[in-house]
């Protein structure tokens, strides 16, 4: 599948965009998961935030993640909402979306560790991409998650954008 990939702070989203995105983190979360929880939060509109947005070549949102900018939860960068659309799971959507993140946050952040709260489910997934379990299980929002860490990257890159 053709994934066209935009990094964008929330002043620069488009309306479609912010509403693609709150219906896809609603539609996952909210309804096939369950999950009740306040969304937005004021994180999504942090000047340092950072929105990852994959769209599928008709335009439809497939993906996306939220970047916290390190100070805005905890010290380190902080990767959370992290969703692909249910019909499109299997095909290596989270695989790039996570790729995706983490060379945003090398770019952005360069040599900050990494953190996110991984639906125990998905731990192996994001050992995948570097991360180490972090403490113990725990529930949030009704489903069991696990902290997770990943050291940063040195290397450094020019922030597009």
């Amino acid at each position: 599948m053709s994934v066209h990939w935009t990094v964008s702070r929330f002043a620069a989203l488009s309306a479609t965009d912010v509403f693609d995105l709150l219906e896809l983190r609603s539609r996952v979360f909210v309804v096939e998961q369950q999950c009740v929880y306040q969304d937005p939060t004021v994180e999504d509109r942090h000047a340092q935030t950072r929105h990852v947005l994959g769209r599928s070549a008709q335009g439809e949102l497939v993906a996306y993640a939220r970047l916290l900018a390190p100070g805005v939860d905890g010290s380190e960068v902080a990767i959370g909402r992290v969703v692909t659309d249910g019909a499109r799971r299997g095909q290596g959507l989270g695989h790039a979306l996570l790729q995706r993140c983490l060379e945003t946050v090398t770019r952005v952040w360069p040599a900050h560790p990494v953190h996110l709260h991984a639906q125990v489910y998905l731990v192996d997934f994001y050992r995948s991409h570097g991360f180490r379990p972090v403490g113990e299980p725990y529930p949030l929002d009704g489903i069991e998650h696990q902290d997770m860490r990943r050291e940063g990257s040195r290397e450094t890159q020019p922030e597009l954008g």
